[in-house]
């Protein structure tokens, strides 16, 4: 992974990786406080494994793809693109894979897992997915754009989740696609309209 120079992040590596695992904390406390009811592993740990990479790749494929249709977003996303790539780059590859896997964890036992979970025990599957969508969108919410985009990851997931029932499918799914969106955000940052400033020269370029 090619971070170029690496900028100086306000979050330490171990606030940030404990601050993602508290998530999944959270959504664990929930889960067991309330007696949410939880489908583990659905059709098999070897297909949630094959299905949930397959969705991550096949699903930022589709975001890369609607990102170059012109006006369908009420806004381009490089600002958050340039503060994400900030971020990312103050961190090491194997912070950066951490930090992925603590979010398709935890966030999908807080989102999926009890927040959905409790409101399909309490209303029907499309509520559920719909209002836990909207919750995840809120959460990540920086934009209005990104808000849109978040939300539409989590319909997919949430929808993967309530077909599939299997949450280590969508741990899976979130997981290798947050590894891919950094993969590619910090290796292709001109994709992204991020511009790369060297400390040196004082200069942007792609």
């Amino acid at each position: 992974m090619a971070l170029g120079k690496r900028r100086k992040s306000g979050i330490s590596p171990n606030a940030a990786l404990l601050f993602q695992g508290g998530i999944g904390v959270v959504g664990l406390v929930a889960i067991l406080v309330f007696g949410i009811p939880v489908l583990l592993i659905g059709p098999g740990l070897w297909p949630s494994l094959i299905y949930g990479t397959l969705g991550a790749v096949a699903t930022y494929g589709l975001l890369l793809l609607l990102t170059r249709v012109p006006r369908l977003f009420p806004e381009n996303l490089e600002r958050q693109m340039q503060g994400l790539y900030d971020f990312a780059s103050s961190y090491s590859p194997l912070v950066l894979v951490l930090l992925s896997l603590l979010a398709g964890v935890g966030e999908e036992l807080l989102f999926r897992g009890a927040i959905q979970g409790w409101l399909m025990a309490h209303t029907d599957p499309v509520t559920a997915v719909l209002a836990a969508s909207v919750l995840f969108g809120l959460v990540h919410y920086v934009s209005f754009t990104y808000f849109l985009v978040a939300t539409g990851l989590g319909l997919i997931l949430g929808a993967a989740y309530a077909l599939s029932e299997s949450l280590a499918l969508v741990m899976i799914w979130h997981a290798v696609y947050d590894m891919i969106a950094l993969y590619c955000l910090l290796r292709f940052p001109r994709w992204f309209g991020v511009k790369i400033v060297e400390p040196a020269a004082n200069r942007p370029h792609e």
